[in-house]
């Protein structure tokens, strides 16, 4: 099971590695640089606006459907019109009142027009995670690999054209954004089904039953209330400063947006493991099989990976912003503030790679009033923070507070999987991390110190490649266990 883990999870990295960070850095970064500034804060407000209701979009229904059919992949055939038929209900309530509280919030004309498109956007990246779950629930994780990045590959090929030729170039709006984005989820729907319907044996029913919608929905609730408070504590802080900032709020979510890109290409790393673990972790347990040793492997992986890209994020964190953003004119006038809140949000990577593997865990294991009740205590924090520090710090106030609610929850959630799975503690694992931390955190200041002279990527490289050769002296990674996975084939699972 953990060669069967690490293989399928290296292809997963390798091809969104291979496509992911063209679509943030050349589309999603060169869109923002295109387009007026209000106009692309108005569209991550936007965003995050459809993300915060997006609890009554997916419900839950994606991780509940995951773990069951990971228990029982027999009954994905029997199973998969209802969910689907539930889906697609959410979809229309969905759309129906976050539109509605768009408006009461103050959007109008052309702002209205943008949330319909940006809601139809999430509404089909729902429907392709429902399908992307049931293909992961039958442990088909290279398939799901390719899934994941069959939007993101088309929208490079679209939007790049659209960016590249200079008719459409000259022309280019956010308005053109979504309408690809709207297009290129749509085809990846239609492809997933298509795979789904030979793997999986499904057909394209529905069944718009009210007692089977409702008990689906019913027992997707915990899910569905996880999923909102995680979505207002990650999210809501955009909202909060493009809404009570008045004329500058837009401005602010738009460095707010160019900073938390690079956090949001760091994150897929950990999600690409909650996608994996969440039915393999469900499986296992349902077996009565032990999973300490896939948790232990995953927090070898991501930590150690983690503490040098925060590291490394905060220490060069003007030469990163300046690289990426120099052409932008909003950038040339608050380029402190892109560096700072950029510097906070990185630094919270950890975190988030710790809160992947242990919330997922929990969820796995049906933990989810656990859940929800630290989720609960995380979205107090986050909005205490966010109301009371934005408004005198703006977007920094942002950051300072997501770096703080990332880190407690991420904690908590460690703290309780460890408790409730009875999970072995081993102190000296735990401080062979702490050390590595500490080391690389003097090792960095040596490394900007010694070579001040040499350009910022020559420092960067050297003080990646000494963290690297770390993880070995720090046995996180082991040779021996790397030759052994080239060498040997996975038995059928």
């Amino acid at each position: 099971m953990r060669r069967f883990f690490v293989k399928n999870i290296l292809f997963v990295v390798t091809v969104n590695i291979l496509v992911k960070p063209i679509w943030a850095f050349f589309i999603d970064r060169n869109v923002q640089i295109a387009v007026p500034a209000a106009s692309y804060g108005t569209y991550q407000a936007l965003l995050s606006l459809s993300v915060i209701f997006s609890t009554v979009l997916d419900f839950g229904i994606s991780s509940y459907n995951s773990r069951t059919i990971a228990q029982n992949p027999n009954k994905l055939p029997e199973i998969f019109p209802a969910m689907l038929s539930a889906r697609l209900v959410l979809i229309m309530l969905y759309m129906l009142l976050a539109y509605l509280w768009g408006y009461t919030l103050g959007y109008r004309g052309w702002e209205l027009n943008l949330l319909l498109g940006v809601l139809l956007i999430q509404s089909l990246n729902a429907l392709v995670s429902f399908i992307r779950s049931n293909v992961a629930a039958l442990h088909k994780f290279k398939t799901d690999g390719i899934l994941s990045i069959t939007d993101r590959l088309l929208m490079i090929l679209i939007c790049g054209f659209l960016l590249l030729y200079p008719p459409t170039a000259r022309l280019f709006n956010i308005q053109w954004f979504v309408i690809a984005q709207i297009v290129c989820y749509f085809i990846s729907a239609v492809v997933g089904y298509l795979i789904l319907r030979r793997i999986g044996k499904v057909q394209l029913r529905f069944t718009f039953h009210g007692p089977t919608i409702f008990k689906i929905i019913r027992q997707s609730f915990p899910y569905a209330l996880l999923i909102f408070q995680m979505s207002v504590y990650n999210r809501a802080d955009v909202t909060i400063m493009e809404r009570i900032l008045g004329r500058e709020g837009k401005d602010q979510a738009g460095i707010w947006a160019a900073a938390f890109r690079l956090m949001d290409q760091a994150n897929m790393f950990g999600l690409m493991f909650a996608t994996i673990l969440l039915p393999l972790f469900g499986r296992m347990l349902s077996q009565k099989q032990d999973v300490s040793h896939i948790v232990k492997l995953c927090v070898n992986m991501l930590l150690p990976l983690s503490f040098m890209v925060a590291i490394a994020g905060v220490f060069f964190s003007g030469n990163i912003m300046e690289l990426l953003y120099h052409k932008s004119a909003l950038y040339s006038t608050n380029f402190t503030e892109y560096n700072v809140v950029f510097a906070w949000l990185i630094a919270s990577f950890p975190a988030w790679c710790l809160m992947y593997v242990y919330s997922t865990l929990l969820t796995a294991n049906g933990s989810l009033k656990t859940l929800n009740l630290i989720a609960f205590a995380g979205v107090i924090l986050n909005l205490s923070l966010n109301f009371y520090l934005i408004p005198s710090h703006k977007a920094v106030g942002g950051a300072i507070t997501s770096f703080v609610t990332q880190t407690s929850l991420a904690l908590a959630f460690m703290v309780y999987a460890s408790r409730i799975i009875k999970l072995p503690f081993n102190m000296k694992w735990a401080f062979s991390h702490i050390g590595y931390l500490l080391l690389i955190l003097v090792l960095a200041t040596g490394v900007v110190t010694v070579f001040q002279h040499m350009h910022w990527l020559v420092q960067l490289s050297v003080f990646g490649v000494i963290c690297v050769v770390l993880m070995f002296v720090f046995r996180f990674v082991s040779v021996d266990a790397i030759k052994q996975l080239a060498e040997r084939k996975e038995s059928a699972q």
